[in-house]
């Protein structure tokens, strides 16, 4: 005998669970019956047998909606809107029903769901609608029992596109002292689930619970207010404390979801501590981003469409800019750069001019203007030799190192790195000395003086394992797997090829010139269809993150495979 109990949660989670769940176990336990429950809860009786249901693949989900919508097509706005339903079963039956029932075609679809989202998700039929389906899991005893904090919870993991991160429940809800009691029920009752570290939930949930005005939840306020206090930190890689900004790497979807909206609410233009609070958190995102996870974000627009007055539009533009430059855009480096040099000399402030100065003339090396960005480095260091800016000195003449080196000038570039070693030698920030090191082994490569070159990249590997600097330890990884390539000692190069790619952290700018240098070791290899591989997929990736300069390298690498070939 086969007894099926669908719904099961109606009878397990309310006010008889405590005779009902004897019944059940009871049940399961004779021989000849075979008990079947579907439920939204997981807490069922022991001797259950527990079998998740798991979303649909795309080619069931586009199955399902058809079988009851009808047709055999492949709309790609239906597409669109199942993998925006995160293939949920129940939401794809209920949208196939409706715009079955409301004889809507495709492109009626589409219009439907780009204004309303998950609200067409209800049928004509009383119930039969995501909402009281969600609705009927909040009203339920185990629910019930959480308190008056759960609610707000539910809606704050909904809002954040990730859910919340589990490691960090400790410094995120403070004031929640049963915060995780309240999370693991959610998971029973099927409102969230777990992935990666995150509680999160699906897209469908996520639509329907999270607060409408955000402004107006007291709870995602006051994990706003977490946030910011967590990324309202100047970073330092010279500080021990820089290396705990890593956690900017687990949220940053996250914390650009909570600055894009809170930025739009006031569209830059809203001058109240409030206001002036998001915005500033917003350039101390740009910055961690700059450091731990380089990308670009979708909060560019709103920041160039700030008022050139407005207290935090230089420091954003600085940092967005550094962003472009990290990922190899050079030309909006510039470009947005050369927009704060104005800022600043409007502004009067002559600390700031000189350090977007040097800047400046970085991303005129960048892109080959070699003379132009010597003139501006060189203006920078009569700034700070004008304020006594010891720090701003050793910068410039960093930043004159790397230019003479790549303008062929090279006893000005070992003078100029010589320059900040000297200039630091009795303490102070290490960042430019390693980077000076870094210089005069590339220098001395070039001149064929292998020993000096490794010694130098040893010396920089030494100071930025010091501090845990994966940029520089990737840079001088890279540089010595080049210098033992053009050694053909083919082991020690792979063994360089491979510690750099162990630091490139996932960074998409980094990974794509592991991809390059790996394919440069299997051209020299003479593995030319593995070199080829490897290549394509550096430039797939370049591509994506608009970084020509890095492109244009990968495609002479390319041609020469070709021409090997």
């Amino acid at each position: 005998m086969i007894i099926f109990l669908d719904n099961a949660e109606s009878i397990l989670d309310s006010e008889y669970a405590r005779e009902i769940y004897p019944l059940v176990e009871e049940l399961s336990q004779v021989k000849d019956v075979c008990l079947c429950l579907t439920s939204r809860i997981s807490a069922v009786p022991p001797a259950c047998k527990v079998l998740d249901i798991p979303t649909l693949s795309m080619e069931a989900a586009h199955d399902t909606f058809y079988h009851i919508y009808g047709g055999h097509g492949q709309s790609g706005p239906v597409k669109t809107i199942l993998e925006q339903l995160d293939f949920h079963p129940l939401s794809i039956t209920i949208l196939a029903t409706v715009a079955f029932q409301d004889g809507w075609d495709t492109a009626t679809l589409a219009r439907q769901w780009e204004g309303r989202r998950t609200d067409i998700l209800r049928m004509h039929h009383e119930g039969g609608d995501l909402a009281a389906t969600i609705e009927l899991s909040l009203a339920s005893p185990m629910f019930r029992r959480l308190g008056s904090d759960a609610r707000g919870l539910l809606e704050v993991v909904a809002f954040f596109p990730h859910g919340v991160n589990e490691n960090n429940l400790d410094w995120l809800f403070p004031s929640l002292a049963n915060r995780t009691e309240i999370l693991d029920t959610f998971c029973t009752l099927s409102l969230t689930h777990r992935s990666d570290g995150f509680v999160t939930m699906l897209a469908p949930f996520r639509d329907h619970l999270r607060p409408k005005d955000p402004a107006s939840s007291p709870l995602l306020q006051a994990t706003k207010d977490c946030y910011f206090d967590r990324l309202s930190v100047d970073l330092n890689p010279d500080e021990p404390s820089f290396e705990k900004a890593q956690w900017i790497r687990s949220e940053d979807v996250n914390v650009e979801h909570l600055l894009v909206t809170f930025t739009s609410i006031d569209g830059g233009v809203a001058r109240g501590a409030d206001a002036i609070r998001v915005w500033g958190t917003c350039a101390y995102f740009l910055e961690h981003l700059y450091w731990h996870k380089p990308r670009l974000v979708v909060l560019g627009p709103a920041i160039e469409g700030l008022q050139d007055d407005h207290p935090s539009k230089l420091r954003c533009l600085l940092e967005l800019s550094r962003l472009f430059g990290m990922v190899g855009n050079h030309t909006e480096y510039k470009r947005l750069l050369t927009h704060v040099l104005g800022l600043s000399r409007e502004r009067g402030d002559d600390l700031q001019v000189a350090e977007t100065l040097r800047a400046i003339s970085n991303a005129n090396r960048l892109l080959g203007l070699h003379e132009e960005g010597i003139r501006q480095a060189k203006e920078a260091l009569k700034i700070y030799e004008r304020l006594n800016n010891i720090s701003g000195q050793a910068y410039s003449w960093q930043r004159l190192a790397w230019l003479y080196y790549d303008n062929k000038q090279l006893g000005a570039a070992e003078e100029a790195a010589s320059q900040v070693i000297n200039l630091l030698s009795g303490g102070g920030e290490q960042f430019p000395v390693c980077e000076c090191h870094r210089v005069l082994g590339k220098l001395y490569h070039s001149q064929g003086k292998t020993e000096k070159a490794i010694e130098h990249f040893d010396a920089a590997l030494k100071i930025a394992s010091a501090f845990e600097w994966d940029y520089q330890l990737f840079w001088n990884h890279y540089s010595l797997a080049e210098v033992y390539l053009d050694e053909d000692e083919f082991d020690d190069a792979h063994v360089h090829v491979e510690r750099a790619k162990s630091h490139a952290n996932n960074d998409p700018s980094q990974l794509g010139r592991a991809m390059r240098l790996q394919a440069r070791f299997w051209y020299k290899r003479g593995m030319l269809e593995e070199a080829k591989s490897e290549a394509l997929s550096a430039v797939d990736l370049f591509k994506m993150l608009g970084a020509t300069a890095e492109l244009e390298f990968c495609m002479v690498i390319l041609r020469n495979i070709e021409e090997a070939q």
